[in-house]
């Protein structure tokens, strides 16, 4: 998995974001953990949905299509859903603590996002 940023408008949204592209890294995602802290997420590539089915914790998530434009959000979303899709351009989902979207982080659909990975 690698590690980075993600950023809105220029600026960090996300400080340590980790970047799922494996298949075994995408199925695992948030399992077992007990939380996500602010201005923590998860970047899930090829997912154009997702579930919270065995997670812990209530979970915002922004998808994203492929020029990194923002598709939909949802906004705690709690364990032991079966789905959360994305719509039909999604390609990756950022999922961040559930309050994150709320707390001026907005991300409304149709801003622009990039990934920033952590140099060396």
């Amino acid at each position: 998995m690698q590690t980075g940023q993600i950023l809105l408008n220029g600026r960090v949204w996300v400080a340590c974001a980790t970047r799922a592209v494996t298949l075994p890294g995408r199925m695992r995602g948030l399992l077992g953990r007990r939380s996500l802290p602010n201005g923590q997420g998860l970047l899930i590539e090829r997912c154009g949905s997702i579930h919270t089915i065995g997670m812990r914790f209530a979970i915002d998530v922004v998808f994203l299509d492929s020029a990194w434009r923002v598709c939909r959000v949802a906004r705690n979303v709690r364990p032991g859903r079966l789905c959360v899709w994305g719509g039909w351009k999604a390609v990756r989902a950022l999922e961040v603590a559930a309050g994150w979207l709320d707390m001026d982080n907005r991300a409304e659909p149709g801003a622009i996002m990039e990934w920033n990975p952590h140099a060396g």
